[in-house]
């Protein structure tokens, strides 16, 4: 059993890298339904339960050092690449396409939780805050949140559960219904002319970054450290309160920082993103080495509960599609800009068309800077529920 905090940390973060390696460059189906950072959490998680470490007082040290420093760090460098000034230029329509979408995630997350809370218990306002904020956002939001709300490791494997199942079915459901298209288009009467112009405007967006230096890695990493020494700084001195505690204020002093930077000159420089999912997966696996899957009875449940949340979500987006004459492409985006990230919005967004893809990849970088507001936002009704 490991007992001391350096090979504790060098086999989470070894292990995380065989895992991102083979999703890179294996060509394993498996890899298109569990990504990587899932598998993280749950080999991670299993090997807690079989407990290959013990939670001694070095371990537990170098677990909330790291994991308490590298979260606002993290969440700066996230945001690097969100820059308001381009996402204003999706337009009206993609914007409230957008925007409808996390409204709708939010209200299927209050309506599901209304239904379900006898059957889950009091806690579960946590980790479906939590998971709030990556279907809004990303997997980065959710541990934001998780951080800020001091949500416990064991309760997380919830949120990563419904993250990854109810998840894979929904991308597989939206990209089904792209042949479907004009028919919704005809229903909604929407407006399809201004896609491609929208497209062919974002067109420099997410193109290709210069080599990265290690003079880039060195300013990215020591201004990210910097932040976040000053984001719990500031967080400890701020007032507290039922919801507001130190954790809370570091994770929104954080996003602040990281939003204001993604328009100054050093959100150009290169690196930010490689940097940012390096402190992602080692924190997700530090979170997942606490958890443990006798932990988890209640897993049946809160899949049952994801797919009401979808469901929702669904019936709302398309009463709104109908009132404000939305497109197909424009509702699945910014649905898939929500719940998937990053990772997939674009996917989606080739389907219906390439020129899109620009729009894709900004819905989803616009889902960072509102996930963990948002998350926290639903985790705040819900615990008043």
């Amino acid at each position: 059993m490991i007992q001391n905090a350096l090979p504790y940390v060098a086999f989470l973060i070894f292990f995380a890298s065989l895992l991102v390696l083979l999703e890179k460059k294996a060509n394993l189906k498996i890899f298109k339904y569990v990504p990587a950072i899932v598998m993280l959490y749950f080999f991670a998680m299993l090997l807690s339960t079989f407990k290959v470490w013990g939670k001694t007082p070095q371990i537990t040290a170098a677990y909330k050092a790291l994991k308490d420093g590298l979260l606002p760090a993290m969440i700066f460098l996230m945001l690097l690449r969100c820059d308001l000034r381009k996402i204003v230029k999706l337009g009206p329509k993609m914007l409230i396409g957008f925007f409808s979408a996390t409204a709708s995630i939010m209200i299927g997350f209050v309506v599901a939780f209304l239904i379900f809370k006898g059957a889950m218990g009091a806690g579960s306002w946590k980790p479906l805050a939590a998971l709030c904020g990556s279907w809004i956002g990303g997997t980065g939001n959710m541990v934001a949140i998780q951080g800020a709300l001091e949500v416990a490791d064991s309760e997380m494997g919830y949120a990563l559960l419904m993250d990854s199942i109810n998840y894979s079915i929904w991308v597989m459901l939206l990209l089904w219904i792209v042949s479907f298209a004009p028919k919704f288009n005809k229903w909604t009467k929407a407006d399809t002319k201004l896609l491609e112009e929208v497209g062919s405007r974002l067109g420099d967006v997410g193109g290709a970054e210069r080599k990265i230096e290690f003079v880039d890695l060195i300013v990215l990493l020591g201004t990210s450290l910097l932040v976040s020494a000053l984001s719990i700084w500031l967080g400890g001195m701020l007032p507290k309160s039922v919801f507001f505690q130190s954790s809370t204020w570091t994770v929104l002093i954080a996003t602040a920082a990281g939003v204001l930077c993604a328009m100054t000159p050093l959100a150009k420089l290169p690196g930010s993103q490689a940097l940012a999912n390096l402190m992602l997966y080692t924190i997700v696996g530090l979170i997942a080495s606490r958890a443990n899957f006798a932990e988890l009875g209640q897993a049946p449940l809160y899949i049952v509960v994801g797919f009401v949340i979808l469901g929702i979500h669904a019936l709302v987006m398309a009463l709104i599609a109908k009132v404000a004459k939305l497109d197909l492409f424009t509702c699945g985006v910014a649905s898939l800009a929500n719940i998937g990230g990053v990772a997939s919005a674009p996917i989606l967004a080739a389907a219906y068309s390439e020129a899109l893809v620009p729009v894709g990849v900004l819905m989803a970088l616009m889902g960072y800077i509102v996930g963990t507001g948002g998350g926290l936002l639903v985790g705040k009704m819900l615990s008043i529920l």
